[in-house]
Formats: structure tokens, C-alpha cells, sequence
């Protein structure tokens, strides 16, 4: 084939996956184009949770101001409520998403970077705004084929579904970002492990001014417990604060066994006044739609040029609100290894580190929302439903009595509550992912973790882990995280003022994707020592940053007379597959 290209890369999907991805490349100078078969984007207010890890790629990317002005921050939004309706009476709290006295200030430390609220329709047309004003071509209402690939490129069939008319694209790579009804995906024998369709939920997105019935407690998840809202694997019902206080999804599970409930309006409006808990006159009704719970992970993410991400390698419910924060993440670590490949400033080999690093990753997060689901159970046998309990009453009653009997199931309930931590207060599920492929210089050792993985960061600077966040003071006096002087498409390598001997090898080797920052420098004063507590090296030692922000390699001893600093680096960068 001939080696003349229309693009660098195509990309089939324009959801958080695909149109970071788009971003990202078009930000390091990539010619991309971007396909959907839909007229726009996604339209239902499905994702809504952006943690901090998705928020430091937005940061990386220079949108995450953007973002900030158009979401519910996060000091509002709230504490998880779980209650008999949105009046009636209180059963529990849930302290969510780092909100609570017992864990703001790990979150606080953890990233420069706020969770927000923000639901997915807003977040696409967001990224793809600064996506298509820097560079990157979108392309609706048109569908994807096929695609040929060989050894110099790939060529993708596409059909225009206005005008019917089929056309080809020549690129260097082609991504799918499709979705969980992947045709790529499908196309490549790409294999999925796992099970599809588990168990079933129904969604209600309406418009209603709730403002008076929830302004005592505000919260933008409702957990509703009551016969109207028992049924499912969770066993609760949910209102959920797309817009506070006017725009809701209301939700509920329904027996898969016995086939998709039709359900009409008057059924809906009803479940509505009873998880409300008064008759609400004023309600439209936008959509009823039925969805799925996917317990599904590929472990392969590639085959030669064509790569996937997002639902479409890995599919699960919304639990512990992981889906498009990773999704966002599968982009943010293909990107600049598609840009290297392109510019020619890394090895093809360097792209095998993106199923090596990101399919554990998938595997994970895909466990971890499914049991998060699972977990509900213990609440579940609080409320009793499934053991000769009907009504509201005698629920309450089960778990508020003045009896030995309801001290035990109280007990109950507070142990639940605290399991309930994995799924709403899980940083380090979602800060703590480390990698190991060929894109990291491994260490010999092992990690030991001093607190659960799942629940608490350990920043750290060992190879495949993420740069720990420490504030510096620039010249101006400004505040800048570690996270501000790396990344943006380049690798970075941190030392001290006495680690002069890096800046000169650094400088002399004038790699065109390489900066070297001087901590403790005029540039970036250590004012804190907060550097000096996170770094674990000393100050003429080095951490090279990926311009994912994971740490690629670091020296932890200090250098002798001598040291070859410029011989060492080469070495480095060519064992992560980088051209010297």
C-alpha cells in the first residue's frame, strides 16, 4: 500500500474515550479526524462523576477551568442520603467522594485537582469544542464500515448516512472509541471475558422542581428505601440531581428473568410521588429507558494498528462512578504514545505498553463497580425485604426499635456503611494504579501498601506509579503543582539544585521531547518540603515523568564522582523504547 496518508489517526466514537483522545493529539500536533454514526453526542446524562484523576488529565489537556464553570462543584455536592423518600424519614448517610471530615484532607493532598459533577453531554461537547478548535476534524451522521490494515497503515470504510455515499480513509493508526456494541471491537476478535447483562435497571429522566423537598438535606444522589423501590440487586431505588435542583434520573431495578418492563407514565408518575413522598403535579417526563448491568473486560486492546479503549474493552454499571474517568484515562496513555509513533521520536514497540499498562486497569475497575453492587446486599439485609419484611413501617421499625434485637441490626447497618467506603470514598482505587511494561523501568522490590489500596493513596515515585502532587512557588510566587511542570506531551526529568550533573546530560542530548526542571530552583522553590517528604530520592538523584505523568524511571542513590549522567539517560530512554 502506498505509504500516503488523508490523516495521522481516525477515531470511530466522539464519547469521553474517543474525544480525549482527539484533544490530546491535536494539543502535540496530530492530524486526526474523529467519526460518529450519531447527528451529535451522547444524549442522556449518563456519566456525571469526573474524579481526580480524570480532572488532572483535563488539567494536563488546559481545559479544566472550563470544566469547573459549567459543573456542580464539589463542596456541593453533597453527602449520599438514604432515606424513605426525599420527606420522609432518614435512615442513613453516606460521606461521598472525599466530602467527609474523615477523609477531605487525603483528598486535598492527594492532586491539586476538585471532584466535580458534570454529566456526560456537557463533558462531550466540551472536549469536543477544544478538540475542533485545535486542530482535530469531527465528522456526525456518519458510520463506520471496516477497515484493511498493513504494515505502513490502515484503511478505514466509512458510509455518509445523509447523503448514502461510501467513502475510504487512509491513517497511520485507526482507534475504536465505539462504545459497548463495539464493531471494532467485534471486527478484530478482540476477546471479552466475563458476562453480559447480569442484571437490569430502569432510568426515568424528568424535569420537576424538587428545590423545597430536598433544600433541608440537600445530596445529589437520594438512595429511596421502601416496597415501591426494593427490588433489584441494590434493593434501593435512586433519585439523582442531574441539574439541582430541577433536572433528575429516577431509577430502579427490574427482574431480567421476566423480560423489560413496559412501563407506562402513569406507573412512572406514581414511583415518582412515592419516592418523593408527596404528589408532584408538575413533572415532564423526557425519557424512559431500560440499560444493563456488563461484567466484561478484554484482555488484549490492540491487534498491529488498531487500537481500543473505553466501553468498548471494558463494560460495567455505573457503581462507584469509574466509567468515564477511565475511559478518559485509556485515551490520556494512548495519546502520546500515538504521537511519538507518528513523530517518529519512539520505537512501534512502544505501543504494546498500552493494552500492558491499561488492560489490568480495565480488568480492575470492572470488578471493582460490580462489586460495589454486590456490596449493597449488606444494606439489603438491614432493610429486610427479602426476609418477611412489606412495609415501610415494619422496616423501620426492624432497625429504630428499642430492643436488643434492633441494637444487632443497627450494628448492622453501620458495618454496611463502612463497606460503602470501597465504592464512595475509594481513592486509591482511583489514584493508586501502577503499570509494568516496557514503557517503565520496573524496581526489584516489591510495593508494600501501609493502608488498604482501594481506599487511600500512597503517592509515591516508584516506576509505573503516578508523580505525587506537591505544591512548588514559581518565580512570580505562584503556586504550581509537580503536576503543572511535567507532562503536556513531553517527558520530564525532576531533580535538585545539586543534581546539576542530569541538567547538563539533559540539555546536552536536546531531545526534542525532553525537559529538565531543577526543584529547589528560583523556578520552582521546594517552599514546603513537600517535594523533599513525597520525592524518596535524594536531591541530586532524578525522576523522569512520563508526559502521562507516571514516573518512567527514577536514580534513588545519589551519584558518585564520576557518574555518567548522559550515558545513563540514553540507556534509560532507549529501554522505554524511545529514539535517542
Amino acid at each position: 500500500m502506498p505509504k500516503q496518508y488523508d490523516t495521522d489517526v481516525l477515531i470511530v466514537g466522539t464519547g469521553p474515550a474517543g474525544s480525549t483522545l482527539g484533544l490530546a493529539l491535536a494539543n502535540y500536533g496530530i492530524k486526526v479526524q474523529l467519526f460518529t454514526q450519531f447527528n451529535w453526542l451522547a444524549n442522556s446524562p449518563r456519566a456525571h462523576i469526573t474524579n481526580q484523576r480524570a480532572m488532572e488529565v483535563l488539567r494536563d489537556l488546559g481545559v479544566e477551568e472550563q470544566v469547573k464553570g459549567i459543573a456542580t462543584p464539589w463542596q456541593e455536592m453533597g453527602e449520599s442520603l438514604i432515606t424513605t423518600s426525599l420527606v420522609g424519614e432518614e435512615i442513613a448517610r453516606m460521606s461521598a467522594w472525599g466530602t467527609g471530615d474523615e477523609r477531605h484532607g487525603d483528598y486535598v493532598q492527594g492532586s491539586p485537582c476538585p471532584l466535580v459533577d458534570l454529566i456526560q453531554p456537557k463533558m462531550e461537547a466540551l472536549l469536543v469544542k477544544n478538540a475542533g478548535e485545535r486542530g482535530a476534524i469531527y465528522h456526525f451522521n456518519t458510520e463506520y464500515l471496516s477497515h484493511t490494515q498493513d504494515d505502513d497503515g490502515v484503511t478505514a470504510a466509512f458510509i455518509n448516512q445523509i447523503t448514502g455515499q461510501e467513502f475510504s480513509l487512509r491513517a497511520k493508526y485507526l482507534v475504536g472509541m465505539d462504545g459497548a456494541r463495539s464493531k471494532i471491537v467485534e471486527q478484530l476478535n478482540l476477546p471479552l471475558e466475563g458476562v453480559m447483562s447480569r442484571a437490569g435497571t430502569v432510568y426515568v429522566t424528568f424535569k420537576a422542581d424538587l428545590s423545597q423537598y430536598v433544600q433541608h438535606r440537600p445530596a445529589i444522589l437520594q438512595w429511596i428505601v421502601n416496597p415501591e423501590a426494593g427490588f433489584g440487586d441494590i434493593g434501593m431505588g435512586l433519585l439523582r440531581a442531574i441539574s439541582p435542583w430541577d433536572e433528575w434520573i429516577m431509577g430502579w431495578g427490574f427482574d431480567i428473568e421476566q423480560g423489560e418492563p413496559q412501563v407506562t407514565e402513569t406507573q412512572v408518575r406514581a414511583r415518582l410521588n412515592a419516592f418523593v413522598g408527596t404528589e408532584i403535579d408538575d413533572v415532564e417526563i423526557q425519557k424512559v429507558s431500560y440499560w444493563y448491568v456488563n461484567q466484561t473486560w478484554a484482555a488484549n486492546y490492540s491487534v498491529g494498528r488498531v487500537f481500543c479503549g473505553g466501553d468498548a474493552v471494558h463494560r460495567h454499571p455505573p457503581s462507584s462512578g469509574l466509567g468515564s474517568n477511565t475511559c478518559m484515562q485509556d485515551a490520556f496513555n494512548l495519546a502520546w504514545k500515538l504521537a511519538y509513533a507518528v513523530k517518529g521520536w519512539a520505537q512501534p514497540s512502544l505501543l504494546a505498553s498500552y493494552t500492558e499498562e491499561r488492560a489490568p486497569v480495565g480488568k480492575q475497575i470492572v470488578a471493582r463497580a460490580n462489586q460495589s453492587r454486590f456490596d449493597y446486599r449488606h444494606l439489603k439485609d438491614v432493610f429486610g425485604f427479602d426476609q418477611g419484611v412489606t412495609t415501610q413501617a415494619q422496616m423501620l421499625d426492624r432497625i429504630f426499635a428499642e430492643t436488643e434485637e434492633a441494637a444487632e441490626i443497627r450494628e448492622q447497618l453501620f458495618k454496611a456503611l463502612e463497606i460503602k467506603h470501597y465504592e464512595f470514598n475509594a481513592q486509591g482505587t482511583e489514584l493508586n494504579q501502577r503499570y509494568a511494561s516496557n514503557a517503565v523501568v520496573a524496581e526489584s522490590d516489591e510495593e508494600v501498601f501501609l493502608q488498604d489500596p482501594q481506599l487511600h493513596l500512597q503517592a509515591t515515585t516508584r516506576p509505573g506509579a503516578k508523580v505525587p502532587h506537591a505544591w512548588l512557588v514559581d518565580a512570580k510566587g505562584q503556586k504550581r503543582s509537580t503536576l503543572d511542570i511535567s507532562g503536556k506531551g513531553r517527558f520530564t526529568l525532576m531533580t535538585g539544585l545539586s543534581g546539576t550533573g542530569w541538567k547538563a546530560a539533559a540539555e546536552a542530548l536536546a531531545l526534542p521531547y525532553l525537559d529538565v526542571v531543577q526543584i529547589g530552583s528560583r523556578q520552582f522553590r521546594d517552599v514546603y518540603g513537600a517535594w523533599n517528604a513525597k520525592s524518596e530520592v535524594p536531591e541530586a538523584g532524578a525522576v523522569l515523568v512520563r508526559p502521562d505523568g507516571y514516573v518512567a524511571w527514577r536514580m534513588v542513590n545519589k551519584p558518585n564522582e564520576g557518574y555518567d549522567y548522559a550515558a545513563v539517560l540514553k540507556q534509560v530512554l532507549a529501554q522505554i523504547q524511545l529514539s535517542v
